[in-house]
């Protein structure tokens, strides 16, 4: 009896903490967003909304990373369980960067609201739409434990990498041609670097998927298409 009560009390720590990494992702997928709209709509307020909030962020950071080795010190987890717990602690790390990542933008944002808007912005909302899409879609194959999905974000990284290449390209030559133009540009090249690196960060989610379900390190090997 007692240790089934164990195993069942167990088992509802990692539910915990699964519920726990969702509610972070939350966060973070809610700050990309806002952060969009700040730079799309010229919205300081907003801005200066998704950098306060990321206080949060980091508190649930912390939150996690205590209960993570919490579980690791009491529970001595073994085999499948062991791996959710330091697949956890790192999905929890790629979160609070993503949150990061959200709060540069946001503060380049800030700076280039004190000047007319350069351009209008056409790549940069679509890298930002993929961007959203990979880190959802990455923390839905944690949830579901899907092998698939969690492998077409790490292809959709393509289509992020190709549009940061397009849009330095574009800048590249405003700031050829009107040395005025360069800070401006400047910041709008930082912004398209940070969404390339949260990009990254949905991408190291969906390896750890991978690994935890099959316990396969898929890092720097191709894809199961590429390999055909």
């Amino acid at each position: 009896m007692i240790e089934g009560h164990i195993y069942k009390s167990f088992d509802k720590e990692l539910k915990e903490l699964k519920e726990k990494l969702l509610y972070e992702g939350s966060l973070v997928e809610r700050a990309i967003r806002d952060a969009i709209k700040a730079l799309l709509e010229r919205d300081s307020s907003l801005a200066e909304k998704v950098i306060s909030d990321d206080d949060v962020v980091n508190a649930k950071e912390v939150e996690i990373d205590e209960f993570c080795l919490k579980l690791l010190a009491l529970r001595q987890p073994a085999a499948r369980d062991l791996r959710f717990i330091t697949t956890a602690i790192k999905i929890n790390y790629d979160l609070e960067r993503i949150g990061d990542m959200a709060v540069n933008v946001c503060e380049r944002v800030l700076e280039l609201n004190q000047e007319p808007q350069l351009k209008p912005y056409i790549d940069l909302p679509k890298m930002a739409e993929t961007v959203q899409l990979m880190v959802k879609e990455s923390l839905d194959a944690f949830v579901k434990e899907d092998v698939e999905l969690a492998w077409k974000v790490t292809r959709d990284d393509e289509i992020v990498d190709h549009l940061h290449d397009q849009i330095f390209r574009e800048l590249l030559t405003y700031m050829m041609q009107d040395f005025k133009a360069v800070s401006r540009a400047t910041r709008l090249l930082f912004i398209s670097k940070y969404l390339e690196r949260i990009a990254d960060h949905a991408v190291n989610i969906a390896e750890l998927v991978i690994f935890m379900v099959e316990g396969k390190i898929v890092r720097h090997l191709k894809t199961p298409e590429e390999n055909k």
